[in-house]
């Protein structure tokens, strides 16, 4: 990388983009000044940003209207961008800046070590960017020119709803587009031949972007939270099942610790009851993961039991019990509030945007439960929630004995499938078909749902792995008609159809299913897991 990084700071008063200019100048990078919002549009459309310093408190645009604009923009889609405000202080500013499109908040007057660290890791996170694109080739001018044209009709539709839950659809799938290119390509790029310091680079770059997409999620999950979006389903759910594929979820980030992940469910507790399984799931995934963060070795402990009963109503309590470093008595109360973690230092030292657990909270609280933890510092922490849920009617017999194994992947040889990619975006194509080759797969590419249905008449497909957005016809569209085909034809084996998306909300998970999909694959993806959900379709 020959230029020097580029960052935008932007104030109304020259003197505080001068006091800017100085606290970072041991940075070599080149400062673009500008004086109004509608300057830094303008600056922001010539210029490539490693990071943006908005000021809030603007005459014409403040900060918000800016970022906002800017977010609508290809370019400065993804930028991070750090607040700062002398006069915006309160927590509902904080919220309300995050939801605009910032990363940070900062409140004036600023501290300089702390703006200095935070700006070295949004450089190093840029560069380190930047090393990805120049390394996997994968940005053409003709891909350049064809991205801007569809982002330009893209950004006509997002202008014309106002709807929050669209734009929270929209963000979600833009951001997580690029990331499977990038996700997707480092893991194929471990398993080349790499030197010690192409190996470290790959890691860091991997690491990086696996925290990014964390941070998405749980900012994507509180802000429908946040807004009332989140409507709870009342369906049967396995509670044995659960825990398992959490179990089996989990297994693979501990392989490198000396850490082991048990469960045991008391004998009373029902298999089967009725309540929001993927939110529970959510809860145990936020809980587990954390554990597996803080605990370096000895055990993670799922255990769950009755704690009172009426009727057909049974409130469940489990707990996640783990070996870890612990959380000191005073900041208990504080863990589950917004952006919280145990110490300031424990952010810098193990990550994390402090949202999981009050997501957490939040699920729980929808759902009539409640959620607590109980600490040791060096000993240890006991997670635990409890939430009502109906006694389903049918139960299958008693359980098995506690720390069951866990039931195998389906046995099928996977080389044997012949699968069908419906894909028009060209880096997603390559991240997928270098997975389906490593896998053994025999397969064949689409490039729009028009397409995909044309090769599945011609065809004799065990699978069809769908992308969403497509042009010409959507991945919805063409699963719709080739259910049809199916039903006119009388098809006695429907084909397996997966949705595989950057659309990731969970209504989206929804209307997949009314289409007659199959399953779900959220990109990024894990080669991981393209191989499980492929080893449970069968031949035709």
């Amino acid at each position: 990388m020959n230029q020097r990084s580029k960052i935008l700071i932007v104030d109304d008063k020259e003197q505080n983009l001068i006091t800017l200019e100085a606290i970072l100048g041991d940075f070599e990078v080149d400062f673009i000044k500008a004086l109004s919002g509608n300057e830094a549009l303008a600056l922001s459309l010539e210029n490539d940003f490693a990071l943006a310093i908005i000021d809030i408190q603007m005459p014409d645009m403040d900060g918000y209207e800016t970022v906002k604009l800017m977010r609508q923009v290809k370019r400065t889609r993804n930028l991070p961008i750090i607040y700062v405000s002398a006069i915006y202080k309160e927590e509902f500013h904080v919220v309300k800046g995050i939801e605009a499109g910032a990363v940070d908040f900062i409140v004036k007057p600023i501290l300089p070590e702390i703006l200095k660290g935070k700006v070295k890791v949004f450089l190093e996170l840029y560069r380190h960017r930047v090393h990805l694109e120049d390394l996997v080739k994968q940005r053409t001018e003709e891909l350049e020119r064809a991205n801007l044209q569809f982002q330009r009709e893209k950004e006509k539709a997002e202008a014309a709803t106002t709807s929050k839950s669209l734009f929270l659809a929209n963000m979600s799938h833009e951001i997580r587009t690029p990331l499977n290119g990038i996700i997707g390509m480092t893991n194929h790029l471990k398993k080349t031949t790499l030197n010690e310091e192409q190996t470290d680079i790959v890691d860091i770059i991997s690491t990086s972007g696996d925290y990014l997409l964390a941070i998405i999620n749980d900012i994507l999950d509180f802000s429908k939270i946040e807004s009332g979006q989140i409507e709870l389903e009342e369906k049967e759910m396995d509670i044995l099942k659960l825990i398992d594929e959490l179990v089996k979820t989990f297994k693979p980030r501990l392989e490198s610790k000396q850490v082991e992940l048990t469960h045991h469910l008391s004998i009373n507790v029902p298999r089967f009851v009725i309540g929001d399984q993927v939110r529970v799931r959510q809860i145990f995934i936020n809980i587990i993961g954390n554990a597996i963060k803080f605990t370096a070795k000895g055990s993670i402990k799922i255990e769950g039991r009755v704690l009172s009963e009426e009727g057909d109503t049974i409130k469940l309590k489990f707990h996640v019990i783990d070996t870890g470093i612990g959380i000191p008595t005073e900041r208990t109360d504080h863990i589950f509030k917004l952006f919280s973690q145990g110490e300031t230092s424990t952010t810098r030292k193990y990550g994390g945007t402090g949202l999981g657990l009050a997501i957490s909270k939040n699920l729980c609280e929808l759902m009539n439960g409640s959620i607590g933890v109980k600490s040791q510092p060096g000993v240890g922490s006991d997670f635990f929630f409890s939430i009502p849920f109906r006694i389903a009617r049918l139960q299958t017999p008693a359980l098995e004995p506690a720390n069951r194994t866990l039931s195998k992947i389906n046995d099928l040889d996977i080389k044997e499938l012949r699968i069908l990619l419906a894909e028009d975006n060209l880096i997603n194509q390559k991240v997928a078909s270098i997975s389906l080759k490593k896998l053994g797969c025999k397969y064949d590419i689409a490039i729009d749902g028009i397409q995909a249905v044309a090769m599945y008449k011609k065809n004799d497909y065990d699978a069809i792995l769908m992308d969403i957005q497509m042009p010409e016809m959507d991945g919805i569209e063409a699963t719709k008609v080739i259910r049809q085909l199916e039903t006119a034809h009388n098809e006695l084996h429907p084909i397996t159809i997966i949705a595989m998306t950057a659309n990731a909300m969970i209504e989206d998970q929804d209307r997949y299913r009314r289409a007659g999909m199959d399953g779900f694959i959220p990109k990024p993806f894990k080669p991981d897991k393209l191989a499980e959900v492929l080893s449970n379709v069968k031949k035709r």
